[in-house]
């Protein structure tokens, strides 16, 4: 049994920017020398998400409109008030959509679908370096 962590480290410009990670993560997945295990991504911070997508340009600029219209960059929220940082609505959309992903590792490869890629989404008001932990267990 192999357990291997590293970091992935990302400059992302906030308001949902959404970055592609795939190769980094297999990139993690090949250096730790597995065949079949998992590979688990998790963001460090409570304003962004990992997910997976379809990372074209249209389908990119669809889920930043999504995001906004569930919860507006502009919408007044408690913790705004009582922190005065105005990104409740990161806060919000970080914890709809989740810390992080696990993902299958199978004949040494990441498992994804053939338009599917892994996604660091920044849901922060400002610009951020952006820590995320890839931790790949197998064999």
């Amino acid at each position: 049994m192999i357990i291997k962590g590293s970091d992935i480290n990302i400059r992302t410009r906030g308001f949902s920017d959404i970055c592609d990670i795939t190769g980094q993560v297999e990139t993690a997945v090949r250096e730790a020398g597995i065949s079949e295990g998992i590979v688990n991504i998790h963001i460090i911070g409570s304003t962004a998400s990992v997910s997976t997508i379809e990372y074209e340009p249209a389908l990119v600029q669809d889920m930043k409109d999504k995001l906004e219209q569930f919860a507006p960059h502009d919408m007044p929220t408690r913790h705004g008030d009582t922190w005065g940082d105005d990104n409740g609505f990161s806060h919000i959309r970080a914890t709809m959509m989740g810390p992080g992903i696990t993902v299958p590792v199978t004949n040494g490869e990441v498992l994804l679908g053939t338009w599917q890629q892994i996604i660091v989404i920044d849901h922060d008001n400002r610009p951020r370096d952006r820590r995320i932990f890839v931790q790949v267990i197998g064999a």
